[in-house]
């Protein structure tokens, strides 16, 4: 029965990964999304569905969500995997990586300013992030929204029309396109019928007699026919009078208008250049900041380890591999972080790694902790400080913030190491401070002021 419901839940999978790669060939990728994440739910282990949808993530501007999907991958199945080209992609990119870091940047701030009302502002800076990446569809739809609030409705349709380039399938693109058509489109209803009876002569009168209908000239007095070209003459005085007060002054009045539009247009492509100007040299500075960072990078590689870095990325994604296969195989993880280098983490041009490996510390960081806690307390108690140090250090680095026991035995150590320097009482000083300042309703915050005033008064 068990292999029965497996077999089955493996072909719906494999149906909605075809599905999923259907619509992603027509570029409806929106619908590819939707059944490669069913695919997933009827089987995680389909390699291909979740290679496709982090590729179909990184189309769209997903970056860091491509290679949460493809790390996975990675560690489901290890070898003959082309996941790992996905990612040599993403690492051997870093020009276009950091364009895609300034584009998510510069969509949160165009975020915050629509939640602070500064609808403008949010605009100019979602224009400069469609011209960074003008594939980011996020961008693109929050734009469309932009203009359809503030009545734009042409441009609503240049941007929804872009959307649905990228992403034909995209609903919310065709919602905004419909609306917009539907403000833009004239309102029906036509124009009223003529009145009938202004089409009958006055000119002649109309009666029955019997069954039959009689129709004779109506007659008009003299001085009804004069007083019909004196109506004229009235008319044409009053239609020149109108001309002078009213046509004439909103004439003047348009003029001017359309004067002050043309000198506002001016001053605003004006305004639009300069901006530019500054944007390319603020563009140039970066240039020549990121080029002096490369330099220094090569100049690192040249004297050190060339693959430290990369062996830390492959470290942590293990790591992670191991919490989102199994999260309580805390040993596992324990020993993969082992091998992470932070300090090779922090200095790559990938900070997206740095933000998985700070994802990972939040989830886990306390129970990665646990272990070294206890080993430095053990080596503490037999007063073996310098592998107390180390294995605290490490608490620290995963736990140390929170932990107020992490930091009160890491400093004790310090502070009863034999032969300790300089160096070690300034450690322990630190320590001891943080927390008094971090912890003051603790127990060992109290003793921590104790070894503080102890420390002064010795003028170390």
């Amino acid at each position: 029965m068990a292999i029965a419901t497996y077999k089955k839940l493996e072909s719906l999978s494999n149906f909605f990964y075809n599905d999923g790669l259907e619509k992603a060939g027509v570029r409806d990728l929106s619908g590819a999304i939707d059944s490669l994440q069913q695919s997933l739910k009827m089987d995680k282990n389909n390699i291909d569905a979740r290679n496709l949808l982090g590729l179909i993530y990184y189309e769209i501007g997903e970056v860091v969500a491509a290679l949460s999907e493809w790390v996975i991958s990675k560690n489901l199945r290890p070898e003959d995997n082309i996941a790992d080209e996905y990612m040599d992609m993403v690492r051997n990119s870093p020009a276009k990586l950091e364009n895609i870091n300034q584009t998510i940047k510069k969509f949160n701030i165009a975020l915050n300013y629509c939640h602070q009302d500064s609808l403008d502002l949010a605009v100019i800076q979602l224009k400069k992030v469609l011209t960074i990446n003008p594939g980011f569809i996020k961008a693109h739809i929050l734009l469309a929204l932009l203009y359809l609030k503030g009545g734009n409705y042409d441009r609503v349709k240049v941007e929804a029309g872009k959307v649905l380039k990228l992403d034909t399938g995209n609903l919310t693109a065709r919602r905004y396109l419909k609306e917009a058509e539907n403000m833009i489109a004239p309102g029906e209803g036509g124009k009223l019928a003529s009145d009938t009876s202004s089409s009958k002569n006055d000119d002649i009168i109309r009666y029955n007699s019997g069954n039959e209908m009689i129709i004779q000239p109506r007659k008009q007095s003299a001085f009804t026919k004069s007083g019909s070209i004196w109506g004229i003459v009235l008319g044409m005085i009053l239609g020149i009078a109108a001309a002078c007060f009213l046509i004439l002054p909103q004439r003047i009045e348009s003029i001017n208008s359309n004067t002050k539009e043309k000198i506002a247009n001016i001053s605003e492509e004006s305004d639009s250049k300069s901006a530019k100007i500054a944007e390319y040299e603020r563009q140039i500075q970066n240039l020549k900041t990121e080029n002096d960072k490369l330099t220094k990078e090569i100049g690192g590689y040249e004297g050190g380890d060339n693959t430290s870095i990369s062996s830390a990325s492959n470290s942590l994604m293990k790591a992670i591999g191991i919490y989102l296969n199994d999260p309580s195989d805390i040993d596992g993880m324990v020993q993969a972080m082992d091998k992470v280098n932070i300090d090779s983490i922090k200095r790559s041009s990938y900070p997206d790694f740095y933000a998985l490996y700070d994802a990972l510390i939040e989830k886990v960081g306390p129970k990665l902790a646990a272990p070294y806690l206890k080993d430095g307390v053990d080596a503490y108690k037999k007063k073996d400080y310098d592998t107390a140090i180390q294995k605290l250090n490490k608490a620290k680095q995963y736990d140390g913030e929170n932990n107020v026991n992490i930091l009160f035995n890491l400093a004790n150590s310090y502070y009863e190491k034999e032969n300790k320097d300089a160096k070690d009482i300034a450690a322990a000083k630190e320590l001891y401070k943080k927390i008094v300042d971090d912890f003051p309703n603790s127990q060992s915050a109290k003793t921590a002021k104790t070894k503080l005033a102890e420390i002064n008064s010795s003028g170390d």
